[in-house]
């Protein structure tokens, strides 16, 4: 049943001029980056306490990873039920100390994600890597790398230097490069009498962390911005254009955009073509922002699908890095880790199987009508049985019966924890 109905969807996009076969072979070959903090409401390793820092996780289902072997566990599951290819991205509160015993994350070496490394390798993954900038008794009065306390700032860059060198050790070990993002939840939750200030400190501090020796075809440092989060309301170091004109004016430093920081009307899948224009390489973090940087479960929505349609319009499958990022403590977590990665597979598919040459060329010739009713049309095709064979291609079930082996796993593991 399966192919009869994959032959007619492929006859019905080969009438458009879209090759289904070639869309599925090309999307098995693009990296997408899964999370690890999904797994355990971006808890970590190296600290006891909630989780702070202008971000927040609201929910109590049951199950939370909380140590390495549990957090790894309940990974290799819901990469079984995904399909296409992977890459595994972790924040530096997830060191795993061994025999030798705690160190601070200025202290953090290579040694501490060598667990890290053997699970990546078991699952043929690359690794993405963020610093961790919260969460930690060193952010003082809220502030990190924008800190007017030399001391603090210090600190946190000698921080994000070790975590340059663990990124270029991940690069090496994998033989894929690490994408490395630097985000702080630097602000004020009221109006500043200075932005100035600790917006050159901030810049002063990347400089200082991007200059640690590196491989730029090993390691590639990116700068996340963001509009607001809890507590710095009113004010944030690391806006959009300090994140943007950052990587612009820095050689081999990339500009990376989170999909839930930017302000509601603005969407990243009109800023996607607009940076390529300009940037070799661009990364991004997907998400599902409701009403503000939310960091809800991706969905098959239409800003996922249009973020999608942008990458593969501009033939950015190679110059984009995608990772997922969000984390939702308020159902259960594997199945949020697999309906999030599927959602994104399905709309980089689903962009794969536009007919955008036939699209761009009615724009081109001004027939605006019929491109609405064409768009319009593309919205009712046999999509889902090119989904259903994609998925049967690379092992993995395609309906959403998926979820049985989630409910089961819940059964006999979560619910014991």
């Amino acid at each position: 049943m399966t192919d009869t109905r994959y032959e007619s969807a492929k006859a019905y996009y080969a009438k458009l001029g879209v090759d289904t076969d070639a869309a599925i072979a090309k999307l098995k070959e693009v990296p997408v980056s899964l999370h690890c903090w999904q797994g355990d409401d971006v808890l970590g390793f190296d600290h006891e306490g909630p989780l702070t820092g202008g971000i927040q996780t609201t929910g109590d289902y049951p199950g939370r990873a909380t140590n390495p072997e549990q957090l790894m566990a309940d990974l290799e599951l819901a990469i079984s039920l995904m399909p296409g290819k992977k890459k595994l991205n972790l924040h530096a509160n997830y060191a795993i100390f061994g025999k030798d015993g705690f160190v601070d994350r200025d202290q953090l070496e290579p040694k501490h994600f060598a667990k890290w490394v053997e699970f990546a390798k078991k699952h043929n993954m690359g690794i993405d890597f963020n610093p961790t900038f919260f969460s930690h008794d060193k952010v003082k009065d809220g502030l990190t790398l924008s800190s007017p306390d030399e001391e603090t700032r210090k600190f946190w860059i000698e921080h994000g230097k070790a975590c340059i060198r663990i990124s270029e050790y991940f690069a090496k070990e994998t033989g894929i490069p690490c994408v490395m993002n630097i985000w702080t939840g630097d602000g004020y939750k009221d109006i500043p009498a200075d932005r100035f200030g600790p917006r050159m400190r901030y810049k002063d501090s990347i400089e200082q962390i991007i200059a640690e020796p590196h491989d730029p075809k090993l390691v590639k440092p990116c700068v996340e911005s963001k509009v607001f989060g809890i507590g710095v309301e009113s004010y944030t170091a690391g806006s959009g254009e300090f994140a943007l004109t950052f990587a612009a004016t820095h050689d081999n430093v990339l500009p990376l955009m989170d999909n839930g920081h930017y302000h509601p009307t603005e969407v990243v899948s009109d800023k996607i073509p607009a940076l390529l224009c300009f940037f070799p390489e661009i990364a991004l973090h997907i998400t599902r922002p409701v009403r503000w940087d939310s960091d809800h479960v991706v969905l098959f929505d239409d800003e996922t699908k249009e973020m999608a349609k942008e990458i593969v319009r501009c033939n950015g499958l190679n110059r984009v890095y995608m990772a997922l990022d969000y984390f939702d403590a308020s159902i259960n977590r594997i199945s949020a880790w697999t309906v999030g990665f599927r959602s994104w597979q399905k709309a980089l598919l689903n962009a794969l199987c536009t007919p955008h040459e036939a699209l761009k060329k009615l724009q081109d010739e001004n027939r605006l009508t019929e491109l609405m009713v064409m768009q319009e049309e593309m919205k009712v095709s046999p999509f889902g049985d090119v989904w259903n064979k994609y998925c049967e291609e690379c092992g993995v079930i395609a309906d959403a019966t998926w979820y049985d082996a989630v409910a089961q796993y819940e059964k006999d593991v979560l619910l014991k924890r």
